[in-house]
């Protein structure tokens, strides 16, 4: 490597510590502020990078590992999963934003070909920015994370594809012949690569790993990663394609996830590069020769991309908030257009001047995109008002399909994802009537064919809800992840049906005051509880015997809990109990045949003396005693009803426990 080559990186990257950490500190993503490090070193202002061509070079190694990493990040399956939404949600975003974007370009009086081109680059979102903000927002598991990744998946499935044809629509790739040897070749590098996923991928890495060299895996990676690209370049095909292909290859085998953790720095460090050369490529003076015509750009774009992106929402059948929010999301310009319009400079569908339109156009929306997802909910809450109550709820066969339930004294649930299933499965146990709340058509469509009891719609909305019956219902349990959208459902909740018992989980303990503040009687915060977990199973690990285990924990949730009590009883709504007695916990045990309760009169005074708990109530059978009287005799399969500490709670249980059978 020449000695100007790393100079000139040693700059970049020394301005990219400073303009990413600048930008991150303003809560913008870390792609804008290699955008700005490209701009600030580029010849349009401080001019300091005599030669781009190296710079260049080093972006093109970016794109591969780009396009090889998320390669073996695809899984098939996942896309079976959500093969609706991927294809038909995706499909129509993508052809829609194509063909209005070519009409409009037609109209202001590009070519055809050059149109669609113009359509490739404006349909395309990005992926980096958007899978970075969502997850940093814990957003990703929310009905518009999942839609917005599906769209993205269908995306980035079509840039290959996108980059195959550009050459003909600059009348560079032969006619339909030309168009059809190259779909040949990609299938037969495809058949080769599913081969070699098959047979070859694994041998190599079978013979690595068992040198047991950390070093000679990540270069068997790079091997075949580089190699792929290399081939398929040799056949004609682009370096992308390749790398994507070679990724394949390797999500198919057992070392997928090794492979991934490895390259991904390398990734970073050299796709930075891509988008320092894209500023770089960027003249700031665009902004000044055509300020208005840049803005109108702007607005152009986040308008019409976010219209379509949630009409094509809209179309499955999803209620229009979710497809509002995933609209806003996926309004801006994608980090593969970048690539597609260096391809299109290249072959003269775009010229000098509108290429740098674009790229002040694209690096404006992708600098906007974290205060349109800011900004989205608040936006599609006043939507909501204008809008006709089919598009509110979610139209379709869904919505006729809805059965009507008889149900009270029940559980709603809210969201059916992992905490949603598992909670399910135990009311099911337990023979608890439920029903479930669901955004989700195909999951609706799914479980219905299964015979759960699930309603489709946004439980924000209060005809949901009644369908729901709310009014009836003895415990609401909200299980999503979005937490703006359990405010809304808890404060709809709370109005329609004031005694109601509302469960919240939550993510953090800095969400759990404004639940309170809405009506919420029980906030789970997950932070708290994954730490209990945590140390739980470090005690277990060093044999700490099973009730200092459960003290422990006992103590740490009295502690950590009296805290959110504190919080809760700050408002009208917590007046159960727990709610005047500081500390003190309900709990319910069942008398187990041969336990030391079992078969004992509560005048003995066992229960009371050993672990301090106080005897509320005990049901045999349907029967409930409350207050039992002295004599009062437990039998095995009693469920007895405590109020105590939870240090006494959880020495109590002991009480109810058959004691181990002897060897």
């Amino acid at each position: 490597m020449e000695l100007s080559a790393l100079k000139d990186l040693v700059i970049l990257f020394g301005l990219a510590l400073i303009t990413v950490i600048a930008f991150r500190k303003l809560q913008l993503p870390s792609i804008i502020g290699f955008l700005a490090t490209g701009i600030l070193a580029g010849p349009s202002l401080l001019g300091l990078i005599g030669s781009t061509h190296e710079v260049e070079q080093m972006a093109e190694v970016g794109i591969v590992l780009l396009l090889f990493t998320i390669g073996i990040e695809f899984s098939l399956t996942e896309l079976m999963r959500i093969r609706k939404l991927v294809f038909w949600g995706g499909g129509a975003q993508l052809l829609l934003t194509i063909a209005a974007v070519a009409v409009a370009a037609v109209l202001f009086g590009l070519a055809p070909g050059a149109a669609v081109f113009v359509g490739f680059l404006v349909a395309l979102s990005s992926t980096a920015i958007l899978m970075k903000l969502l997850m940093d927002a814990g957003e990703m598991d929310t009905p518009h994370g999942k839609t917005v990744l599906g769209i993205l998946i269908f995306q980035d499935l079509c840039v290959v594809p996108l980059m195959l044809l550009t050459p003909f629509l600059a009348g560079a790739g032969g006619g339909v012949s030309g168009l059809f040897i190259s779909l040949v070749k990609a299938a037969g590098v495809v058949a080769v690569a599913h081969l070699g996923a098959r047979h070859a991928i694994p041998w190599i890495f079978g013979q690595v790993v068992k040198v047991k060299s950390r070093e000679l895996f990540i270069l068997s990676i790079i091997f075949v990663g580089f190699g792929t690209a290399w081939l398929t370049n040799l056949a004609g095909l682009s370096l992308a394609l390749g790398a994507f292909i070679a990724g394949l290859a390797i999500s198919e085998s057992e070392y997928s996830h090794q492979a991934l953790g490895d390259i991904i720095p390398f990734r970073d460090a050299f796709i930075s590069l891509f988008f320092i050369s894209v500023g770089m490529l960027l003249d700031v003076h665009i902004f000044l020769r055509h300020p208005l015509y840049v803005a109108l750009l702007i607005l152009a774009i986040i308008v019409l991309k976010g219209v379509i992106a949630a009409a094509s929402v809209l179309i499955l059948g999803i209620p229009a908030r979710i497809a509002v929010l995933a609209g806003l999301g996926l309004a801006q310009i994608g980090e593969f257009s970048f690539i597609l319009a260096q391809s299109g400079l290249r072959y003269q569908l775009l010229t000098p001047e509108r290429y740098q339109l674009f790229l002040a156009a694209s690096v404006a929306t992708m600098a906007l995109t974290p205060f349109c997802l800011q900004w989205a909910p608040q936006f599609a809450d006043r939507i909501m008002r204008w809008l006709p109550r089919a598009l509110v709820r979610g139209q379709g066969g869904l919505i006729e399909r809805e059965r009507k339930m008889r149900l009270s004294d029940h559980v709603i649930v809210v969201g059916y994802g992992l905490n949603g299933r598992n909670l399910t499965k135990v009311l099911k146990g337990h023979k608890i009537h439920y029903v479930i709340v669901e955004a989700n058509p195909y999951t609706v469509s799914t479980e219905r064919k299964r015979g759960v009891p699930i309603v489709f719609g946004d439980a924000a909305r209060a005809e949901v809800l009644e369908q729901a019956h709310l009014a009836r219902a003895r415990i609401l349990v909200i299980a999503i992840s979005d937490a703006a959208a359990s405010r809304r459902v808890a404060a709809v909740a709370r109005q329609l049906n004031p005694n109601l018992h509302i469960i919240v989980r939550t993510r953090y303990l800095l969400e759990m005051e404004p639940l309170y503040a809405l009506g919420v009687n029980e906030v789970i915060p997950e932070e708290l509880e994954t730490s209990v977990e945590i140390f739980a199973r470090v005690l277990k690990r060093y044999l700490v015997p099973h009730d200092q285990v459960e003290a422990s924990i006992a103590a740490v949730r009295s502690d950590s809990y009296q805290m959110l009590r504190s919080a809760s009883r700050r408002h009208s709504h917590a007046v159960g109990i727990t709610g005047f007695l500081s500390g003190a916990e309900i709990g319910t045990f069942t008398v187990e045949a041969g336990a030391p309760l079992a078969d004992q009169p509560l005048s003995r005074g066992l229960l009371r003396n050993r672990s301090g708990a106080t005897l509320i109530a005990v049901r045999r059978g349907e029967e409930v005693a409350p207050n039992p009287e002295p004599s009062w005799q437990l039998r095995a399969g009693d469920v007895a009803l405590l109020l105590g500490t939870p240090g006494q709670l959880a020495v109590a249980g002991g009480l109810f426990e058959a004691p181990p059978a002897g060897p």
